[in-house]
């Protein structure tokens, strides 16, 4: 298996300053896919900040279906957790539109952005975001030389 061309990647939150604003990421449409995984990145999180991350879901893209938490999906994020990576994987999302939350408040929170991994599609290789994704390579046993 080549994760190149088995998982779809896009970028569904560029970098947020220092804030405790809540971030709701761009949703992923699920169809042709059976699983996701969200990589929420963070920077500096200032003493006594109170942060979380969770998963939510909505049938038509939170247009008429409202989004709703995704149970058992949320974690802490801890004022010590600085620089560090928290990831979120939802296998069998029982809608078709899923998207990630970073609840803020408190204190500031810097978050790096937000990537998510499709995965488990219908039809490989997959094609990743060409919005968000500037280029992609596979390589198989490359020879030592100039890259």
């Amino acid at each position: 298996m080549n994760l190149s061309k088995a998982a779809k990647v896009t970028r569904v939150s560029n970098a947020v300053t220092a804030g405790t604003t809540d971030i709701n990421s761009s949703s992923v449409d699920m169809q042709g896919f059976d699983a996701v995984q969200f990589i929420v990145a963070f920077g500096a999180i200032t003493a006594s900040a109170v942060t979380s991350v969770k998963l939510q879901q909505s049938s038509d893209d939170g247009s008429s279906d409202s989004w709703a938490d995704l149970e058992g999906t949320s974690q802490t994020v801890a004022d010590n957790d600085d620089n560090q990576l928290f990831i979120l994987d939802n296998v069998r999302p029982r809608e078709r539109y899923v998207r990630c939350v970073v609840d803020r408040g408190t204190q500031d929170a810097v978050v790096d952005g937000i990537i998510a991994m499709q995965y488990n599609a219908d039809v490989e290789p997959v094609t990743h975001d060409s919005t968000t994704v500037g280029g992609s390579e596979l390589h198989h046993a490359p020879a030592e030389g100039t890259a």
